[in-house]
């Protein structure tokens, strides 16, 4: 293959929207004509790597789309330091058959369980089999609510989070909504139901939500939906933060 043909080809693949063929083609070349490698082999190989950074680049643009705080993963997670959990449950959830089902998963515990790290974690498995998902602090989601309406885009943003293949809520109980932000979330988690998964985190049981949400009738209907077909993972073990914190001053 002559250079005039070498240049040629790589316009075609960058026309027929194949950069990363087009990107490695040079190496590959120089490679299989030292191995005298099969025509077959090469373009197996060529087409191995396009596919290999699309698949990277849409893991990026799912986890950038997320906008987790911080990227954890279960293999980071020290299931040694939570010896009540569930791992084979754990394990199923990862498969993400939840998110086809439609069905949600509540973790409950006092702060420090690391129920953000595993919904983080069940947060990145999604994105990795290319599931659209966001993560969002329960107030903050709120605020954003309350905010879109004031500005008339209210609709927009009901549309945006019932588009998600997976939501995630993290800390719901710490801080009580107002009147309009437990509205506002219940219409989002309304909308939701078996249509969309949801990952909550939460540090109240479920008799004290009406203290976040203010209004029982709501609550209670909430939670109906929340409740049905779902996950609910009790963190019972004690604070990670707190074990650390024992273990360095035992060190010290």
């Amino acid at each position: 293959m002559n250079t005039a043909v070498d240049v040629n080809l790589k316009e075609n693949l960058k026309s027929l929207k194949l950069p990363h063929m087009a990107g490695e083609l040079d190496s590959a070349l120089r490679q299989a004509r030292d191995a005298g490698q099969d025509y077959a082999d090469f373009l197996l190989q060529l087409t191995e790597h396009e596919i290999r950074i699309r698949s990277e680049n849409r893991l990026k643009r799912r986890l950038k789309e997320a906008r987790f705080p911080l990227l954890k993963t279960m293999e980071d997670f020290d299931f040694s330091a939570a010896p009540d959990l569930d791992r084979r449950l754990i394990r199923h959830i990862c498969t993400n058959e939840y998110v086809k089902e439609r069905k949600n998963v509540i973790f409950m515990g006092k702060s420090g369980t690391g129920k953000t790290h595993l919904a983080t974690a069940l947060g990145v498995e999604a994105c990795r089999q290319g599931i659209r998902t966001r993560f969002a602090s329960a107030c903050g989601l709120a605020n954003e609510l309350i905010e879109a309406r004031h500005e008339k885009d209210l609709q927009r943003a009901l549309k945006r989070y019932a588009s998600y293949g997976l939501l995630i809520l993290d800390e719901l109980g710490y801080i009580p909504f107002s009147k309009e932000g437990a509205e506002l979330l219940f219409q989002v988690l309304a909308e939701r139901h078996e249509k969309g998964s949801v990952i909550i985190t939460t540090n109240l049981g479920f008799a004290d939500w009406t203290e976040v949400f203010g209004d029982a009738n709501l609550t209670a209907a909430l939670l109906d939906r929340l409740t049905h077909r779902a996950h609910i993972i009790e963190c019972t073990w004690e604070s990670y933060r707190l074990q650390e914190t024992m273990k360095n001053r035992q060190k010290a």
